[in-house]
């Protein structure tokens, strides 16, 4: 069974840090990411990384791109998150995703939700103004 449980959101006030953790388990994807979603607002792609061998690609949407971080535990199939200088607008629920589709599929458009087919189910993120 496919799980992936995201943890480490919460309250912060803006120009604040967290940390965001999402734990794998039953499948061991050569690529995650993190989406997010604010209400009333589409599912926006911020962050995915590629590979989990030597070579390690990562992608980053213009509104978070200098100010989060994404990278990988593989020994311990986790996906992490920093997240630094928060604004107030980076308030959403974020989601931690996996993808088994090819290389070919990813690459084409890797912030994209329809390059991955497994989901978590969100880790709230608050920012105080």
């Amino acid at each position: 069974q496919v799980q992936l449980v995201e943890s480490g959101g919460g309250s912060v006030q803006a120009g604040g840090s967290l940390t965001l953790s999402c734990a794998a388990s039953g499948i061991k994807p050569s690529f995650m990411g993190w989406f997010r979603q604010a209400p009333g607002k589409e599912r926006e792609g911020i962050t995915s990384i590629s590979g989990d061998g030597e070579v390690i690609m990562s992608y980053y949407a213009d509104s978070v791109k200098g100010r989060f971080t994404i990278s990988r535990d593989n020994a311990k199939n986790t996906l992490l998150l920093q997240m630094n200088s928060l604004k107030f607008e980076d308030t959403a629920m974020y989601y931690c995703a996996a993808s088994l589709y090819s290389a070919s599929t990813f690459l084409a458009a890797p912030l994209s939700a329809g390059s991955f087919n497994y989901w978590g189910q969100g880790t709230q993120v608050t920012v105080s103004s």
